[in-house]
């Protein structure tokens, strides 16, 4: 009776919490997904390893570009971020608690290969994400390899200017075999690159990633040319992929079963108004900024929206190139956060970034003073469901329905110390998202769409690029004093969601079975267990 009492309590202490937990469990299922889907979380190297300079690692392009004052909000940087390098067998039981049976990590180029081609391999750095691989797999959990997530040993990019030269061609391939001879007895899905289309402009056209070149009207760079460089990086990042993925198919798949793709950052684009002008602006913002790599490692050439507007700027493929690029990927990943809208501005040149590299589109997440969709912690990433359905439909009509994994999808919260136990460890804003993307997933899903996974962004608070540690992601809350790990809502939600059998009764009522957890129904306002 006692204990009956205390578990009363405790429902009825948690009934907030509880009731988003009932709605939210009725709106989407996991039954609603294929078998055999994916549902994974996501991190980075350098946004959650930490150990910067520890057992034989070497300084990363971020390592340099952290330290440099005034690029990071709040002067931080990824030395410990959080610490994962130490704690990587606490985080996968995270990982094993909710009950994922994927999880997407990348490989720190400079702790496998530290000086690139101009040195040897680091066994200690081979032997962790070893560790890492044989660990996950113990758990029950595939690996999801991304070989390069915007880190590159800073040797490289000091030596020749990193992805700006074709030489990093032949160190990029040199450390995605070291992975493939190293990992791929046991990991049967590779991405070369993630977010080529974000390292140029961030990098080149806004000049706030490293290294940090820009034109006017961005930031005071030093150096950069943002009509000419970000189209020569992504050449480079391309024929890199290519060259890696012919190596992969020739030397390695077929023994180890696997497969390669890469990963694009991908917003979708809605036109601000019913003018043509502007419908045109909105499929030209698609074309500029997901056919731009998409494009060449499917249909084996540049889009030729880009061709039209930036003709002989287009960096050319070699015949031997073509033959290596075309069809050198096996499916699509896509990290998707938001949408936005689109205008035509070849006619008003002076908003900023209206350029011809950005296809002369003006992109906004407001029309007429009302936002696109609800505001997050960053700006421009605006909480907007249907944009995935539409952006899954894009795809599967241009690149004829290729397998897509959905590899990153998140809420961003500002880190707010005082609103610690009431809004970021109580974090239904982030179950509501999740809930969103999921139901707008599925609906493309069942419209045809070959969807074979989604990735959470992110498994833990970590290092957020320039935004430092002020913007939380993850479905851990990290104290950044203890690196003490604290389950948030939102965890508990995912794994309660992937816990769940569904199943439709002959009124089309979903029925839930729980595996691992207790049975909560609501009758007559009243709470049973």
């Amino acid at each position: 009776m006692e204990i009956n009492n205390q578990i009363q309590i405790f429902f009825l202490t948690n009934l907030p919490s509880l009731l988003v937990f009932l709605c939210c469990a009725e709106e989407i299922s996991r039954a609603e997904f294929p078998d055999g889907f994916l549902f994974g979380t996501a991190t980075s190297a350098y946004q959650i390893e930490g150990a910067f300079l520890e057992d034989g690692k070497t300084l990363s392009n971020w390592d340099v570009f952290s330290h440099i004052p005034g690029k990071i909000e709040r002067g931080e940087n990824g030395d410990v971020a959080v610490d994962h390098y130490h704690r990587y067998l606490e985080d996968i039981e995270l990982m094993h608690s909710l009950g994922v049976n994927a999880y997407r990590f990348s490989i720190s180029w400079a702790r496998v290969l530290p000086r690139g081609r101009f040195g040897s391999i680091n066994p200690a750095g081979v032997e962790f994400y070893n560790k890492i691989i044989d660990c996950l797999l113990l758990k029950g959990i595939e690996p999801f390899v991304t070989i390069s997530h915007h880190d590159i040993p800073q040797e490289l990019e000091h030596g020749y200017g990193g992805f700006l030269s074709p030489l990093v061609q032949d160190d990029f391939v040199l450390f995605a075999k070291t992975c493939f001879e190293n990992y791929g007895d046991r990991v049967k899905y590779w991405t070369t690159f993630n977010e080529p289309n974000i390292y140029a402009d961030m990098g080149y056209i806004r000049g706030v990633y490293p290294p940090g070149h820009c034109l006017e009207p961005y930031h005071n760079c030093s150096a950069g040319n943002s009509e000419r460089e970000p189209l020569l990086v992504v050449h480079n990042m391309l024929i890199s992929h290519a060259k890696a993925a012919y190596i992969y198919r020739e030397r390695y798949q077929l023994k180890q079963g696997g497969s390669i793709g890469v990963v694009v950052h991908a917003f979708m684009y809605e036109p601000i108004s019913d003018q043509e002008c502007d419908r045109e602006a909105a499929s030209r913002a698609l074309a500029f900024n997901i056919a731009w790599v998409l494009d060449p490692l499917l249909n084996g050439d540049y889009p030729p929206e880009m061709y039209r507007l930036l003709g002989e700027n287009m960096p050319k493929f070699s015949p031997d190139e073509l033959k290596k690029i075309k069809g050198s990927i096996d499916f699509i990943g896509i990290n998707h956060y938001s949408s936005l809208y689109a205008e035509n501005c070849s006619y008003s040149p002076s908003k900023l970034g209206c350029q011809a590299i950005k296809g002369f589109v003006y992109t906004t997440g407001e029309r007429d003073g009302v936002p696109i969709g609800e505001e997050t912690a960053i700006p421009r990433f605006y909480v907007v469901p249907s944009g995935l359905e539409k952006l899954i439909d894009y795809l599967k009509t241009r690149y004829n329905n290729k397998p897509i994994f959905v590899t990153e999808n998140g809420l961003s919260q500002m880190d707010q110390p005082e609103e610690r136990n009431r809004v970021l460890l109580n974090d239904t804003k982030r179950v509501e998202y999740h809930k969103g993307y999921l139901a707008s997933l599925a609906q493309a899903i069942r419209k045809g769409a070959d969807v074979r996974g989604y990735f959470v962004w992110s498994l833990l608070d970590n290092f957020e690029w320039t935004n430092g540690y002020s913007i939380r992601f993850g479905l851990y809350y990290v104290d950044y004093k203890t690196l003490c790990r604290i389950p948030k809502f939102s965890s508990k939600w995912y794994t309660s969601f992937l816990s769940y059998n569904s199943q439709r009764n002959r009124n089309g009522i979903i029925r839930r079975s729980p595996m691992n957890s207790a049975v909560i129904s609501l009758k007559a306002g009243k709470m049973e267990i």
